[in-house]
């Protein structure tokens, strides 16, 4: 019975790390979109969400089954319900680098990844970090999550850069309304994702100890 757990854990971690991975390319391909205005490319990041969405189903039916028919240890259980954790904040990732797919969309032929100062440096930030904290969770790696949920104060930091500097545009062409809360989405979106990503960091904290934040919930 214990073999066949295992076996199973095994199987679990394998189709997590496939879906991270997964949404790590989604992520990467976005800012490359968005960099080069590529919008086949925004497209095909869109269509490809789906799978990241059927994957999150996937894993938690294998780890709902887990739980109810093998009755895990405390250790065990704490696998399983980081992963279940886990596979949420993926998921969200991808929806965000899809949901920024479809700004991408909108912009007419406008070479724009650089007309917010701050935007570049916040994607790059958030795809690091996004890359750490899985990384992390693939290793067990608890420092490197720690090291890696730290960069989450730098992408909130560059958020408020990033206000600043569109409240400066709309200040300075009032017709450039729309197209500045489209930077002000796209920003609010790359914060959202260092969320998450910090997010798996504490999760995988949990996985290891029992505790977030150093505050026990098992």
């Amino acid at each position: 019975m214990r073999k066949f757990f295992n076996d199973e854990l095994e199987k679990l971690n394998v189709d997590l790390t496939k879906m991270a991975h997964l949404v790590e390319v989604s992520l990467e391909n976005t800012i490359d979109a968005f960099k080069h205005q590529n919008k086949q490319l925004a497209k095909d990041i869109i269509a490809n969400d789906r799978l990241i969405n059927d994957m999150e189903r996937a894993i938690e039916s294998r780890s709902f089954n887990l739980m109810l028919r093998q009755q895990p240890i405390a250790g065990d259980l704490r696998a399983v319900t980081s992963a279940l954790k886990i596979v949420t904040d993926l998921e969200r990732i991808g929806d965000q680098a899809s949901d920024i797919a479809e700004i991408i969309l909108g912009f007419d032929g406008e070479q724009v990844y650089r007309t917010v100062e701050h935007i570049p440096s916040m994607a790059k930030k958030a795809k690091l970090m996004v890359h750490e904290s899985i990384e992390a969770f693939i290793s067990q790696d608890l420092q490197r999550a720690k090291i890696a949920k730290k960069m989450d104060d730098e992408i909130d930091q560059l958020f408020q850069e990033v206000k600043q500097e569109v409240m400066e545009i709309i200040k300075e062409n009032h017709e450039r309304v729309d197209f500045s809360i489209d930077f002000l989405m796209i920003a609010k979106y790359l914060e959202r994702i260092g969320d998450h990503a910090s997010n798996i960091c504490e999760w995988l904290e949990f996985n290891q100890t029992g505790k977030v934040n150093n505050h026990r919930l098992m």
